[in-house]
């Protein structure tokens, strides 16, 4: 054992405590903020730990790959809260990439040195696959996310069968590179259908099923991180990995439940790629309202509870958010927040919006505790959610997310809903509640929307 070996593995266990307590602390609102600096400061001493290894023999490329990393870090973390979905996608593409590249140099370093056991070809193998899929998924639900590209399912016949077939084929290849580690022709083709299968695999998902997504592309980056730790011999990778694709695999599991979906709906059923044609095709009209007119509401009800969405990450307006609740708990007014498990475009989106400014954890309610109380409370003012509120979930069953459990704000009194226009949603869909006779739409910019309200609610004090 060489003299660095020991400060190395105490630096790695340094590490792998902390990633494990920060994962712990992330999940109680009390403990959150330890979280992170916990992270980073573990993720520290990893790569000291490495740095340090006697493998490491010069540090020119390191430093080069390093500060292009740095140039290239700075502006995607300066990205706005609105982008921090389609960020994560591109996060876990570059992971993936990172393990498709790892694995494919080993493989052939190993080759060229006449190391390349049955074992290494397999974990190789499997490391590549994993990573490749993440890279181009990544990068295609990035887009999605972003509105790049389609949002809707883009779904063609026999989907299923061709994606299912390009992924057998690689886990038939990579069987043969186990058998027959020195056949190199093989890795080529596995990495290829790798990267068109992540493509295939999040093609004909829809955007309300990108929350999700966003989740399991989390846990295959772990999975390609372990595989990863295995070809690098590096116990560290492979403890950090297995806590990144544990934790994301059982998120995506607790959001399907939120949705009463199946993981296989959920990936493979194209959500979202019906009833838009129906939709067109009935023209309603909707009640609207001024900002003086929900002041007046507001004001006058007992009790308010804000239903927040994406709509309200586009507009910036968790800080108005802030002002109405301020300002409407001075006067008594019992005000809470209820967040449906997948608003937003990624999870915990409305909750880490929420937090930001600076609302009292304690004022938000989960959707199975407030559902029982809406028909007693006054407003639900509903901020840019859409499918999470949509009664067609309780009574049409034709609709997609038909069965999905909602946040039952149009049982409320009454419904104000702030919305820029009468579209559908992220997932395409048209939303009943804003037909609903007790609800008021707000047209508008939600950040403008709400400022106005709360100078109504000012001025009006102001007038007594």
């Amino acid at each position: 054992m060489t003299s660095t070996a020991p400060v190395t593995e105490l630096l790695y266990l340094g590490a792998a405590a902390l990633f494990i307590m920060a994962l712990r602390w992330m999940s109680q609102p009390a403990t959150a903020r330890r979280s992170v600096p916990a992270a980073v400061t573990g993720m520290l001493l990893a790569v000291v730990g490495t740095l340090i290894r006697p493998e490491v023999v010069t540090y020119q490329w390191i430093v080069v790959a390093a500060i292009a990393g740095t140039l290239l870090g700075i502006p995607l973390a300066r990205v706005p809260l609105t982008a921090v979905p389609e960020r994560t996608g591109l996060s876990q593409a570059f992971g993936g990439l990172a393990a498709l590249l790892v694995g494919t140099a080993k493989y052939y370093m190993w080759l060229e040195e006449g190391e390349l056991t049955h074992f290494r070809a397999a974990v190789v193998a499997g490391e590549v696959i994993l990573g490749g899929l993440t890279c181009t998924g990544g990068l295609l639900a990035a887009g999605k996310l972003a509105e790049w590209i389609a949002t809707r399912p883009i779904t063609y016949r026999g989907q299923n069968v061709v994606s299912f077939v390009m992924l057998g084929a690689a886990a038939v290849l990579a069987v043969w590179v186990t058998v027959n580690p020195t056949d190199a022709w093989a890795l080529p083709v596995i990495v290829g259908l790798a990267l068109v299968f992540g493509v295939l695999l999040i093609l004909p998902i829809g955007g309300a099923d990108m929350p999700t997504v966003i989740s399991f592309l989390n846990s295959y980056a772990g999975l390609a991180a372990v595989a990863m730790g295995f070809v690098l011999e590096n116990k560290l990778l492979i403890a950090a990995g297995a806590l990144d694709g544990a934790s994301g695999f059982v998120l995506s599991i607790i959001m399907c439940r939120a949705m009463n979906r199946s993981v296989t709906n959920v990936l493979f059923g194209a959500f979202g790629s019906v009833q838009k044609a129906q939709a067109a095709a009935e023209e309603r009209t909707v009640k609207s309202a001024t900002p003086t007119d929900a002041a007046e509401l507001l004001l006058n009800a007992d009790s308010v509870v804000i239903i927040p969405g994406y709509g309200m990450a586009v507009a910036q307006a968790q800080h108005r958010v802030r002002d109405l609740y301020d300002q409407l708990t001075k006067r008594g007014v019992d005000v809470r927040f209820a967040v449906h498990p997948v608003a937003g475009r990624m999870p915990g989106h409305m909750n880490v919006l929420l937090a930001e400014a600076d609302i009292p954890y304690d004022r938000l309610v989960e959707m199975d505790d407030i559902n029982p109380e809406m028909p007693h409370v006054g407003v639900a003012l509903v901020i840019g959610a859409n499918d999470v509120v949509n009664p067609a979930a309780r009574n049409d069953e034709k609709s997609p997310i038909y069965g999905m459990p909602i946040i039952d704000a149009d049982k409320a009194q009454t419904v104000l809903a702030i919305k820029r226009s009468m579209n559908p949603g992220f997932a395409g869909i048209e939303n009943e509640l804003y037909y609903a006779p007790n609800t008021l739409m707000l047209f508008g910019d939600a950040k403008q929307v709400l400022g106005d309200v709360v100078k109504q609610i000012t001025g009006e004090a102001s007038a007594h």
